[in-house]
């Protein structure tokens, strides 16, 4: 795709393949001709690069060198799958593709069940009803939108609850293109009331301290410890 653009548009240039596989070996020599006065360009035919693959470190040793970089901006698939998610945007996190094996995909899962923010995953259109199976299990009904060949003729996006949407791709079958999943933030805990935190800290200084039994309601409650614990102290008094 690249080598088309720039023969359309009548640029002379070297093409050279940079990818992880042969990053390692590559690397020394693109920045040797850096060094000696070139210049290079890095560019991708799959969106933005550094966004998911290992263009950073290319960057990393420019930036060791004290050579210039700079960037341009262009298409980005998690920003582009963000905003026709229709989910909250203010806040995201992007964790690009998930292990292959359903085992490590949940452990990883496990681990942003609590992230307060929308989730960006990029993954392999064979490995996404297995993958949406999983957030599922992990992530719970959330909701969740599966964004596929965006700026292409075939542009999709399918929203819905992370259940719904495992179920039909496993019927669906893998769609075709380049896929991005975009899950929703955890529902926010609903409010505790006060006669709540007072019968939990009842509870909770039949066995502990004032101190300690006023860290674990403050915890489960999310109410400020210095009042939680004035209130023990309270019940407290008037127990004895």
């Amino acid at each position: 795709m690249t080598g088309n653009l720039l023969k359309r548009h009548g640029i002379e240039a070297r093409l050279f393949s940079y990818h992880e596989h042969n990053a390692k070996a590559v690397r020394p020599a693109l920045m040797k001709r850096l060094k000696e006065g070139e210049s290079m360009a890095l560019v991708s035919d799959a969106g933005t690069p550094l966004i998911s693959d290992p263009g950073y470190r290319l960057v990393e040793a420019a930036r060791l060198e004290g050579l210039s970089v700079t960037a341009l901006p262009g298409p980005s698939s998690v920003v582009n799958a963000l905003v026709l998610s229709g989910l909250p945007a203010d806040r995201f996190l992007f964790q690009g593709f998930l292990p292959g094996k359903s085992r490590a995909r949940r452990k990883v899962l496990a681990e942003l069940r609590d992230v307060p923010a929308t989730l960006v995953f990029i993954e392999s259109a064979k490995r996404l009803a297995g993958s949406l199976t999983d957030m599922a299990a992990e992530l719970g009904d959330r909701q969740g939108g599966v964004v596929r060949e965006m700026t292409k003729m075939f542009e999709e996006t399918r929203p819905g609850s992370l259940p719904s949407l495992a179920e039909w791709y496993a019927e669906d079958g893998p769609p075709k293109g380049e896929v991005v999943v975009v899950v929703g933030p955890p529902a926010k805990p609903a409010a505790i009331d006060d006669g709540e935190v007072e019968r939990r800290l009842r509870e909770a200084l039949a066995d502990l301290s004032v101190k300690d039994a006023a860290q674990r309601i403050a915890g489960e409650t999310g109410r400020p410890r210095k009042q939680v614990y004035q209130l023990a102290l309270a019940i407290k008094k008037r127990e004895t």
